[in-house]
């Protein structure tokens, strides 16, 4: 009995030394390239503004920053209309995210609202204009269409135009706002500085 266990004892010294010499493995999944946002790094940073034209009176604030690492955009925007004649007043809030699409050569934008719909657009740069197509989404206004169109007018402004289109019908100019950069300074300045200046 003795000698059985001698050998099944020698018989696995040499297997538990085979695997404590085993180095671990060690697994990397390949990271795809970051996406170039170069074209679009001019809406980077905090913009407010008012409506203009013939839009319903109303203002506009717009946030976009990095994130992910460098691999969305992220953009937060807070849109207050007045009612109108043919539409009612609008408080709407929104959040959206630009990403690389599949081929890495454009760019696609997933937003969504605080109204419930979540829509997906396209996103092509034409020198200091970007638009926004819309391309379905997970739960879009049912039959209508939205785009938009930022048109950089100089370092520290750009317009923003949002059109609409109803059930088979064109689209129509839904409002344009003028935006400008919104500085450090200015979101620190108290209510208070702010009001003595314009008395």
């Amino acid at each position: 009995m003795k000698f059985r266990s001698m050998i099944l004892l020698l018989l696995l010294v040499p297997a538990a030394l085979a695997a404590g010499d085993k180095s671990p493995s060690t697994y990397r999944i390949p990271l795809p390239p970051k996406p170039d946002f170069s074209s679009l790094a001019w809406i980077l940073g905090d913009w407010s503004g008012q409506t203009v034209k013939h839009s319903p009176q109303g203002e506009v604030h717009l946030s976009v920053s990095y994130g992910l690492d460098q691999r969305v955009m992220i953009l937060r925007e807070e849109i207050s209309l007045a009612a109108t004649k043919e539409a009612p007043a609008v408080n709407e809030s929104s959040i959206g995210f630009i990403s690389a699409d599949s081929s890495g050569n454009s760019f696609l934008l997933q937003l969504y609202s605080s109204t419930g719909f979540i829509t997906r657009y396209r996103v092509s740069v034409a020198g200091q204009e970007i638009d926004f197509n819309p391309v379905g989404g997970l739960q879009p206004p049912p039959g209508w269409l939205s785009r938009r169109m930022l048109e950089r007018s100089d370092v520290d402004g750009f317009t923003e135009t949002v059109q609409l289109a109803p059930p088979q019908e064109p689209f129509f100019d839904y409002y344009t706002a003028a935006l400008t950069r919104v500085t450090p300074s200015a979101k620190s300045k108290p209510a208070s500085s702010a009001k003595d200046e314009n008395e």
